[in-house]
């Protein structure tokens, strides 16, 4: 099938330390790194088979320190990779869709994170059909925790409105939507989904996907508790 979109994904290397922090207690940062490594590969496994999906993915960190980092990199190939830039979460989310239609010039693009590893190709793909059918020119998916999991615009430039969103916020999602409204946007509404912050948050998404390595990596951290 020919390219219809870009899959955007924001993604954080998997280091000791570096990812997923909030699981500490009770994971340790290795377990931490390992549970945001299935996460990330659990993603790009659904990324990939999504149909018409062009994969990038906007990397930070560094992957060859990172848990499973041969492995991730095998799950790259099949992606265009950019680096994230920017000085806070807002202005790199905004850089990476400029980066990526900058590569992909004309496509629509999906952004999603790694903390919904329980995605699946027949979700990402229904979540950017408003935009490509003309129902809508954006989507967001809203999060449990009040910020968003996804969003979709037909043209990504208009995600330069993110440079000035306050990130990781109890009311970052409705912040979102409001800036898009202002730019003139009529954003659809997507499937509201548990993103990853703590070990509570984990353990639900993983019995979601209970055969997934994410729900193997989240196991692990349970059995050694016990």
């Amino acid at each position: 099938m020919s390219a219809r979109f870009c899959l955007l994904v924001v993604a954080k290397a998997p280091v000791p330390g570096f990812a997923k922090t909030r699981l500490c207690p009770p994971a340790t940062p290795e377990q931490a790194a390992e549970i945001a490594a299935a996460a990330l590969l659990d993603t790009l496994d659904a990324v990939s088979a999504t149909r018409g999906a062009v994969p990038v993915v906007a990397m930070t960190g560094e992957l060859g320190a990172a848990i499973r980092g041969t492995e991730i990199g095998k799950a790259l190939r099949g992606a265009t990779v950019i680096a994230q830039r920017g000085w806070d979460f807002g202005a790199r989310l905004a850089n990476a869709h400029a980066d990526t239609a900058a590569v992909h010039a004309g496509l629509p693009v999906l952004q999603i994170g790694m903390d919904t590893p329980q995605v699946t190709p027949d979700l990402l793909a229904a979540a950017i059909e408003p935009v490509l059918n003309g129902g809508h020119d954006a989507v967001l998916g809203g999060a449990e925790d009040g910020g968003w999991w996804a969003l979709g615009l037909r043209d990504p430039r208009h995600a330069e409105v993110l440079a000035q969103v306050p990130m990781s916020k109890d009311n970052t999602g409705e912040l979102t939507r409001r800036a898009l409204t202002s730019a003139g946007l009529g954003p659809g509404a997507l499937t509201v989904l548990s993103d990853v912050d703590t070990m509570a948050d984990a353990e639900r998404v993983a019995a979601t996907r209970p055969d997934g390595r994410f729900a193997r990596a989240v196991g692990a951290v349970a059995v050694t508790v016990r």
